[in-house]
């Protein structure tokens, strides 16, 4: 749980999983792109790829290769988790 934390505590680890949840499933080319176009952040592709590999360790990320092109989608499962430890679920009304 705490590589949770600490891939959570970066703000462009944030922003990626930003973007994932607005468009999954994008290529490392398409999430540095709107990076920059979105937020105003010029990460090189291999410093996004280093946050994605720290995304990808915690849960939070996975990745899947078809052809040339390896694609990310965000997994909400452990974010899930973190909330169900503080929020119980809601009674029927």
């Amino acid at each position: 749980m705490g590589d949770i934390y600490k891939a959570l505590a970066d703000s462009t680890r944030r922003k990626i999983l930003d973007e994932l949840t607005d468009r999954n499933g994008q290529t490392l080319f398409e999430i540095c792109a709107r990076l920059a176009t979105k937020h105003q952040l010029a990460s090189s592709r291999q410093a996004v790829s280093q946050h994605l590999d720290v995304l990808e360790a915690a849960g939070l990320v996975e990745s899947r290769r078809e052809g040339r092109y390896k694609f990310h989608f965000i997994d909400p499962e452990p974010l899930r988790q973190i909330a169900a430890r503080w929020i119980p679920p809601e009674e029927p009304a």
